[in-house]
C-alpha cells in the first residue's frame, strides 16, 4: 500500500513539475523573443520577422530610445520618485485603513466599508475629476498630482483588511490593550511585522501600477522635464508613426532611417527591465499574501 501511494505521489509530482516547466517556458519566449527583437537590425526584423536568435545584431533601437539622454534619465527620475513616494504613503495608507476596518470595537466599520467598495462600481466621471486637480486642487505640473491619485486603491484597502483579519487574532489585539498598549503601538508593533505577505503583495500592487503610469501625465503634465518615463517612450513611439505616415502620404520615405520595430523592442525593455527586479525581492510573500487575504471576506 505505501509503495502504490509512494508511485501515486512520484507520478503526481512529475506531471506537476512538468506543468509548472511548460508554463515557466510559455511565459519567458515572449520575454526573450522581446530581446532578440530589440537588439536586431530593424530591416532584418521587417525581411524575415521575429526570431530568438537575432539575423542581424544591431543596437539602433536603443541608440535611439537614448538619443537624448537627459530627457530619459529625467524620466527615469520621476518615474522612480512617483513609485518609490508613492508606494510608501500607500502602504502606510492601506495598512492603516485597513487595520482600523477590521476592528470589530469600530463602530463605522460597515459604513465605511460600504462607501469603500461602492466607489469599485460607480465613479464620477473623468470631466469632475480632471477639473477637481487643475482648477480647485491646482496640481498640474506637480509630483503631488502623479502620486495623490493612486495612493488609495479601494482593492487593496479590502485585501488588506481581509488580510489582517485572518491573519492576526482579535484576542491578540485584546491582550496587547490589557498590557497598556495604544492602538498606535498595536499598528506598529504587532500588525505590521506580522501582515508582511500582505503587505509585499499590495506594495507589488502599487508598484507596479505607478511604474507603468501613463494616464495622469497625458492629463496633467505640461512640462517635458515632468514626464514619466512611460509616456516619455510613447510620445517616441508616436512621433516615429507620425513622420512614416507623412512620408505615406507625400511619398517620400521620411522614416526609412528610423529604427520602428526594433526600437519599440527596446523601449519594452528599457520599460519593463527595471520593475522586474522588484519581483525576486516580494515573490516569496506574494502567493501567501492573496490567498490569506481571500480566506474571509
Amino acid at each position: 500500500m505505501a509503495i502504490r501511494e509512494d508511485k501515486y505521489a512520484v507520478l503526481f509530482k512529475t506531471i506537476s513539475y512538468t506543468v509548472i516547466i511548460v508554463l515557466t517556458i510559455a511565459c519567458l519566449l515572449p520575454f526573450l523573443l522581446v530581446i532578440s527583437a530589440s537588439l536586431t537590425e530593424n530591416e532584418a526584423i521587417v525581411k524575415y520577422g521575429y526570431r530568438f536568435i537575432p539575423k542581424e545584431f544591431s543596437f539602433e533601437g536603443y541608440r535611439l530610445v537614448f538619443k537624448f539622454p537627459e530627457q530619459v534619465l529625467s524620466a527615469y527620475k520621476v518615474t522612480t520618485i512617483t513609485t518609490v513616494v508613492g508606494t510608501l504613503l500607500g502602504l502606510l495608507f492601506i495598512t492603516m485603513a485597513g487595520y482600523v476596518l477590521q476592528r470589530r470595537d469600530f463602530k463605522y466599520r460597515n459604513a465605511f466599508s460600504f462607501f469603500i467598495y461602492f466607489t469599485t462600481l460607480f465613479g464620477g466621471g473623468l470631466v469632475p475629476w480632471y477639473i477637481l486637480i487643475t482648477k480647485y486642487l491646482k496640481l498640474t505640473d506637480t509630483y503631488t498630482v502623479l502620486i495623490y491619485p493612486g495612493l488609495m486603491t479601494p482593492f487593496l484597502i479590502i485585501l488588506m483588511k481581509n488580510f489582517i483579519r485572518s491573519a492576526i487574532p482579535e484576542e491578540l489585539n485584546e491582550s496587547a490593550k490589557i498590557d497598556g498598549a495604544n492602538d498606535f503601538k498595536i499598528y506598529y508593533r504587532i500588525v505590521l511585522p506580522l501582515s508582511l505577505p500582505g503587505i509585499a503583495t499590495v506594495g507589488l500592487f502599487l508598484a507596479l501600477a505607478y511604474w507603468n503610469d501613463w494616464f495622469l501625465s497625458s492629463l496633467f503634465i505640461n512640462d517635458q522635464k515632468m514626464y514619466q518615463l512611460q509616456f516619455y517612450l510613447y510620445n517616441i513611439v508616436n512621433t516615429i508613426q507620425f513622420i512614416m505616415q507623412m512620408g505615406a502620404g507625400t511619398g517620400v520615405s521620411l522614416g526609412q532611417d528610423i529604427p520602428t520595430e526594433s526600437t519599440k523592442m527596446a523601449m519594452a525593455i528599457v520599460v519593463t527591465g527595471p520593475i522586474l527586479l522588484l519581483y525576486p525581492f516580494v515573490q516569496r510573500y506574494f502567493v501567501k499574501g492573496l490567498t490569506i487575504g481571500a480566506v474571509k471576506g
